[in-house]
């Protein structure tokens, strides 16, 4: 099998709990990470703080979330390790390959992300339709903008 697309590296880790207080403790206070933006989505059920290790194009998202209700779905505190998150060169051509190869998307299709980037998710779960899943993790694809694509491929060339 030709795949028509590459992962190219990782886009964001998320990590969830009941306070996002707690996690800014470890992750700015400590590690020193800086929140550069907030995101808040009823839909998702999440308010979170975007922060970033590195920079430039190798720049990586940790996003510190809590549930805005912690008794609705999606539970984005239930799973500390709520998904990963991978630059992926061209997300139309992934996703159609990867659907066309048995694997199972959770709803919602692509769309806008918290930072602002095309994206969509693959499921923890597979199912008779769609067998393969994330084996109990949610992974998100995210749509690399062009200055990550060619930043990966120089690093590559070398």
């Amino acid at each position: 099998m030709t795949r028509p697309f590459k992962v190219l590296g990782i886009q964001q880790i998320a990590i969830g709990g009941p306070s996002k207080a707690k996690l800014r403790t470890l992750w700015v206070d400590m590690f020193g990470l800086e929140v550069s933006s907030t995101f808040v989505s009823e839909r998702e059920n999440v308010d979170e703080d975007i922060c970033a290790m590195g920079s430039g194009p190798f720049k990586v998202e940790v996003d510190l979330m809590q549930p805005l209700d912690p008794e609705k779905k999606p539970a984005v505190h239930a799973t500390p390790l709520n998904h990963v998150g991978l630059w992926i060169d061209d997300l139309p051509k992934a996703v159609e390959w990867l659907s066309a190869n048995g694997v199972r998307f959770a709803p919602g299709g692509i769309r806008k992300g918290a930072a602002g980037f095309d994206i969509t998710f693959l499921h923890p779960k597979g199912n008779e339709e769609f067998p393969i899943g994330g084996e109990g993790v949610l992974i998100e694809l995210v749509q690399a903008p062009p200055e990550v694509v060619s930043a990966f491929a120089r690093m590559a060339a070398q």
